[in-house]
């Protein structure tokens, strides 16, 4: 699904917080249609690098969107023990988006939830999975052209894991969607990626296909220690 169109481009990026330079002199394209998937240690500025990108911090360089692209965003860690003392239902969490009834349930039930009565439940007493699909529909309600999604399966289980990304994978194969995509997965990375930017400590950046680039010896740099994996086999 990809084309020879850049939906993003960008040129000599530079981020600097607190003093410290966390991104260094980091160009790249993503195409339109693509998954791209952001790899690397903590620290490395995987998630400084979306919130650059959507304009949440100062840089230097460029960073050039497609005209009037519709991009949607899930940040990393929000579970819903950090919003169960909300008094939202979510039905009222959807509507804050002015997104209508009929539209949520349409947006709930595309990630599996099909019971009109979860509307009414309290966003904050739903269970790690039910949390995570309700975010994906939320984000996918906004109908955007590019999603960018910051290690959306943390603190699910791995069968979780499995569904959460089958479902991005699925949303990708159906519309003309990009995927931007921060996850430590490396198996998720083969099964499903179109492309890997990697960022280390070190401001080592690379990117490629990953059957190109994922071996043990270039992880090894980015990572700083040796990383297991291996390479998922279509059946």
């Amino acid at each position: 699904m990809t084309s020879s169109t850049a939906i993003l481009k960008v040129k000599n990026l530079n981020v600097e917080l607190g003093g410290e330079k966390v991104i260094a002199n980091l160009s790249f394209e993503v195409e339109e249609g693509e998954i791209l998937t952001i790899l690397g240690p903590n620290g490395a500025g995987k998630t400084v690098l979306l919130r650059t990108l959507l304009g949440f911090l100062p840089y230097q360089g460029e960073i050039l969107w497609q005209k009037k692209v519709k991009i949607g965003y899930l940040p990393q860690g929000l579970t819903q023990l950090k919003v169960k003392d909300l008094p939202l239902a979510v039905e009222e969490f959807f509507g804050l988006k002015g997104i209508s009834r009929k539209e949520t349930l349409e947006f709930l039930k595309l990630v599996g939830i099909e019971k009109k009565s979860f509307l009414k439940k309290r966003i904050g007493d739903l269970s790690t999975g039910q949390f995570q699909r309700m975010l994906v529909a939320w984000v996918l309600a906004s109908k955007p052209e590019v999603l960018l999604f910051d290690e959306p399966t943390t603190g699910i289980d791995i069968g979780g894991e499995e569904t959460i990304y089958s479902l991005l994978h699925r949303f990708w194969k159906r519309g003309n969607l990009t995927i931007m995509l921060v996850t430590h997965d490396l198996n998720i990375v083969y099964k499903y990626s179109s492309r890997v930017l990697c960022l280390s400590k070190k401001g080592i950046a690379c990117s490629g296909q990953p059957k190109e680039i994922l071996n043990p010896k270039l992880l090894e740099k980015i990572y700083g220690t040796e990383i297991k994996f291996y390479e998922h086999k279509a059946p």
